[in-house]
């Protein structure tokens, strides 16, 4: 007859056998799921891009803006003439230009001591003799990797479709972007630029974006025609806010 220990030896062996083999086959999805759950908790940036016009309340939504916490404005005013641009800052209180980086004029970071600059198109060049802070955007997740070398942060566009222009859509799907997050690609130093919500910020989030950029998420809570009150904006930049949190 077997003795009492070799019984035991053997339920113990066989029981480690099985324990291995679950080890084996679920420590991938335990990890992944650990990676998912601290990627939830870490807290993004929340970047806030100008409306691509201007409007006459804009120097007041923006400084309000400013009073109640943002900290990353991106003045963005595509194909337009840089005295609006002038005009605008002019109306901000000084105090704020340390946190406004500059798209297209870019000779306005020195002359009203801006943040930086943003470089929007991939391919460019940075401007001859510029030694100061810039960030870029990227359309290509195969660039990723070298843009973010040199850059403050990389804006990876078109997550989802571009609320401001209709024209812009989804350039990646869910399984490409959880691919480039396996790779380390998507990290602190990218931000999710295309069709930011409150919801699609939490997605950004679980995929390990640094941060976020919300433009027409924002914009469309103020008429610009019809409107003077921009209390529901203010609010909504307050939520935008926690959600990056």
């Amino acid at each position: 007859m077997l003795s009492k220990v070799y019984l035991f030896t053997i339920i113990l062996q066989l029981f480690c056998a099985k324990l291995a083999f679950y080890f084996r086959n679920n420590c991938k999805f335990a990890i992944k799921f650990l990676h998912l759950h601290l990627k939830t908790k870490q807290t993004m940036k929340l970047v806030i891009m100008t409306k691509s016009t201007f409007f006459v309340e804009e120097d007041k939504i923006l400084t309000t803006l400013f009073d109640e916490g943002m900290d990353n404005l991106h003045l963005f005013k595509p194909s337009s003439s840089p005295l609006y641009s002038e005009r605008l800052l002019s109306l901000i209180p000084e105090d704020y230009y340390n946190k406004i980086t500059v798209h297209e004029h870019f000779y306005l970071k020195n002359e009203y001591d801006l943040a930086a600059i943003h470089i929007d198109d991939p391919n460019a060049a940075i401007p001859n003799g510029y030694k100061g802070k810039y960030s870029r955007t990227c359309t290509d997740l195969s660039m990723l990797k070298e843009m973010k070398k040199k850059s403050r942060y990389v804006f990876l566009k078109n997550i989802f479709d571009c609320i401001e222009f209709n024209n812009e859509k989804q350039s990646f799907s869910l399984n490409q972007l959880e691919d480039a997050a396996d790779k380390g690609l998507i990290d602190k130093h990218v931000y999710a630029l295309g069709g930011m919500d409150l919801e699609n910020i939490k997605l950004a989030k679980q995929l390990g974006f640094g941060g976020v950029v919300v433009c027409g998420d924002l914009w469309s809570r103020f008429d610009i025609h019809n409107q003077s009150d921009f209390k529901d904006l203010i609010a909504h930049f307050e939520k935008l806010r926690n959600a990056a949190k």
